[in-house]
């Protein structure tokens, strides 16, 4: 989604950047993983393909990707790369509702499962979605044995609405309103900022904290 392009969505623990070519390898590694593939319903493909649908996830509008960083990580090297845990999406695959999107999340790093990096990183998008991209209602579709992300969503106060034997999943649905948009601020701290003033905050911390380079 291009209206993401240079958006920052910055927490405590983790920070959202757009999904780029640069992040592309990275992913590619990731995603040869049987398990991240069976839960995430991917297929495998070749790095020139996964170029391909970079691109394209990039320029569709019904299709919104970040990479998750993990934040001290990333101040520490200032390498995106590097500091790459996982991506969170949004899907907008109903032409008749407009405002529903389909969320979903993952923490390709298996040293950062059991961190909380999963938690905030999709609490922060579902606020980006709320506050950005008029979203009124969410969707998240979860296989039976996902046991982890089932767990999660059921915390997020989603409620399971359909079972499909068929793709053996269960899909979750969550209706915005005012309490439970107060309720995702009271578990995560948000920040949604661009590439240049989130640089610019860090120049003004260095120069505040000199210790911090040395």
């Amino acid at each position: 989604m291009r209206d993401n392009e240079c958006t920052k969505i910055v927490g405590t623990n983790v920070i959202l950047v757009p999904y780029r070519k640069k992040h592309v390898e990275r992913y590619h590694e990731w995603m040869k993983s049987e398990e991240l593939r069976y839960f995430t319903g991917s297929e495998i493909l070749t790095l020139a393909e996964e170029y391909q649908m970079q691109k394209r996830w990039h320029q569709d509008q019904d299709k919104c990707t970040f990479i998750i960083l993990d934040k001290s990580i990333f101040t520490e090297t200032e390498n995106e790369i590097e500091a790459m845990v996982g991506d969170t999406n949004l899907f907008f695959n109903e032409p008749d509702q407009p405002n529903t999107a389909e969320v979903e999340i993952m923490i390709a790093d298996v040293t950062f499962r059991r961190r909380k990096r999963g938690w905030e990183a999709i609490i922060l998008m579902l606020l980006y979605g709320v506050n950005k991209l008029n979203v009124t209602k969410y969707i998240a579709k979860i296989k039976f044995d996902n046991e982890k992300s089932i767990n999660m969503f059921e915390k997020l106060k989603f409620q399971k609405v359909q079972k499909s034997q068929v793709f053996q999943e269960y899909t979750f649905e969550k209706v915005i309103n005012k309490n439970w948009i107060d309720w995702l601020y009271s578990e995560a701290t948000i920040n949604i900022t661009t590439y240049e003033e989130h640089d610019k905050e860090r120049e003004k911390e260095k120069e505040n904290n000199p210790a911090h380079n040395l």
